[in-house]
Order: C-alpha cells, then sequence, then structure tokens
C-alpha cells in the first residue's frame, strides 16, 4: 500500500470511529503524544495533550449530537485531512461550519491534529 493509500485509510477509519462513537478505535490511531488544536474561545478550544485527551475532545464534541458529513479525504506527500460539514441544533443554537481537520503523521499513526473552520464566532455560540 502507498503512502497516500495509507492515508486515505487512516483518515476513513478516524471518520467512522469518530461517527460510531468507537472510541478506542481513535486511540489506537494516535501516537502516544497525539496534539489536537482547535481555534475560538468556548469549552473545546485551545490544545489536548497526549493521546486519552484527544480522545476525551472527540468524546466531547460528539456529546453535542453532532453531524459529521465527509465530504473530501485529502492527502500530501505526508499528511492526511478530512473536509467536513458538521452540523447540530441545541435549542434555538445552530452549528452549520466547514472544516479541514488537518492530521500530521508520524510513522502510519496521527501525530497531531489542527483543525481550521468556516465560522468561529458560530463555534462560540454552540460550545458553551
Amino acid at each position: 500500500m502507498s503512502t497516500n493509500e495509507a492515508a486515505l485509510a487512516l483518515g476513513r477509519t478516524f471518520h467512522q470511529a469518530l461517527i460510531s462513537g468507537a472510541w478506542d478505535g481513535i486511540r489506537a490511531l494516535l501516537h502516544d503524544d497525539a496534539t489536537w488544536t482547535l481555534p475560538g474561545d468556548n469549552t473545546i478550544s485551545g490544545t489536548a495533550e497526549g493521546g486519552d485527551a484527544v480522545v476525551e475532545r472527540a468524546q466531547q464534541i460528539a456529546s453535542y449530537g453532532l453531524d459529521f458529513e465527509l465530504l473530501h479525504l485529502l492527502v500530501s506527500s505526508e499528511n492526511m485531512a478530512l473536509s467536513l460539514h458538521n452540523t447540530a441544533r441545541r435549542g434555538d443554537v445552530v452549528l452549520d461550519e466547514y472544516l479541514a481537520t488537518v492530521c500530521r503523521l508520524r510513522d502510519g499513526k496521527i501525530a497531531s491534529i489542527e483543525t481550521y473552520l468556516s465560522d468561529v464566532p458560530g463555534m462560540n455560540a454552540f460550545f458553551v
């Protein structure tokens, strides 16, 4: 399997684990020192440090009932990104954002994740 094929497979596995709540599956994809950085000023913003903290971040985000629609899986020569459209509703507050979740890979696992958002103010309003 080529590097690009492996990165695409890892991205598909990550997305499937996220939408199905397979937290052990996500943890298996991460290095112990993995990080996940999100923009904004809300309960999920900042950097989660360590594989277990990254899984806790994924659980926290999913607990808000998001629909994680996968638009595209993207690869570079060494890394992978998921292009997503996330939507959810909490009372009168609606989340409707496009994002790129960029995963830097090391030895076939995720070393770091950085998420880029289309609507940081909307994210701040939703994740309180």
